[in-house]
């Protein structure tokens, strides 16, 4: 029996060269698109990537922070994963996605830095528990009709409150949104999937507005609370996302985001500096 390739390993898939430690190619995917490059979630996922696939690897993620300088264009790109510094238990890295400009030297699109560790037994307590909210199977799940904006059909999204706008009357007054989400092809939760989900919250001046503006992020960080076993247990399960502007002002606004499982522990939270225009 054959099994396809979920379209994230696709996504996912870069191939290390027998030449330099670090050093991964790989292929923009269609499955991902977004309105003039790759989801963000994704470019911040192949980052993760190469360090998890880095033969000198010490331990599981637990930050990330990706900066975009400019979008991927669709073709091959390059990615270099450098490990700065390893201590007894973390390790620091820097990141690089590059792309071949028109006279073949490489052009800066992505930095990034990543902090792995070894997790250790300690006191453990939680001072954001998930909030009360209705069942995955009690909430309708988002359609999505033709927008030409492919990722978002890679995922299963059961909006809960804040949904985008149906009316982009500019009478928006909060910035909230809460959605069960998974994705819509199964596929077990892991470090880099939760890293794409921390990214998957439309604009938050979008809601807060209800008018639509052209935006982009600029930078975004995700802190892993849970380790492989936690994501593990959630396989294929909803997780419930959770994200709330912050402050909208002189053309940049920043977005606080939280992601449970459904079992109510607190996976990953992430903020985002995001860019919009008038």
């Amino acid at each position: 029996m054959t099994t396809s390739t979920h379209p994230f390993d696709k996504a996912l898939a870069i191939h290390h060269s027998d030449i330099r430690v670090g050093h991964f190619t790989g292929m923009t995917s269609p499955d991902y698109w977004n309105m003039v490059g790759p989801f963000g979630g994704t470019t911040a996922a192949l980052a993760l990537q190469a360090v998890l696939k880095h033969p000198d690897l010490l331990g599981v993620p637990i930050a990330l922070t990706v900066n975009y300088a400019a979008a991927l264009e669709a073709g091959a790109f390059d990615i270099q994963a450098t490990a700065v510094r390893t201590n007894r238990s973390t390790q620091h890295w820097t990141v690089q996605i590059t792309q071949a400009g028109p006279s073949g030297a490489p052009n800066m699109t992505t930095t990034a830095t990543v902090v792995t560790a070894v997790r250790r037994e300690t006191w453990n307590g939680n001072d954001l528990p998930m909030p009360e909210v209705p069942r995955p199977e009690m909430v309708e799940r988002m359609s999505i009709g033709p927008s030409g904006v492919a990722w978002i059909g890679q995922y299963e999204m059961r909006p809960i409150s804040g949904s985008i706008p149906s009316k982009w009357d500019g009478s928006g007054h909060h910035s909230e949104s809460r959605l069960w989400v998974r994705d819509a092809q199964q596929r077990a939760l892991d470090f880099a999937s939760l890293a794409a989900m921390s990214d998957l919250f439309f604009p938050r001046v979008w809601l807060r507005r209800a008018t639509r503006v052209p935006v982009g992020t600029v930078s975004i960080t995700t802190y892993f609370h849970a380790d492989a076993a936690q994501l593990a247990e959630v396989g294929t399960g909803y997780l419930l996302g959770s994200a709330t502007g912050q402050q909208f002002s002189s053309g940049f606004f920043d977005q606080a985001a939280q992601l449970w499982s459904e079992g109510g522990t607190l996976l990953a939270t992430s903020n985002q500096i995001v860019y919009y225009k008038e």
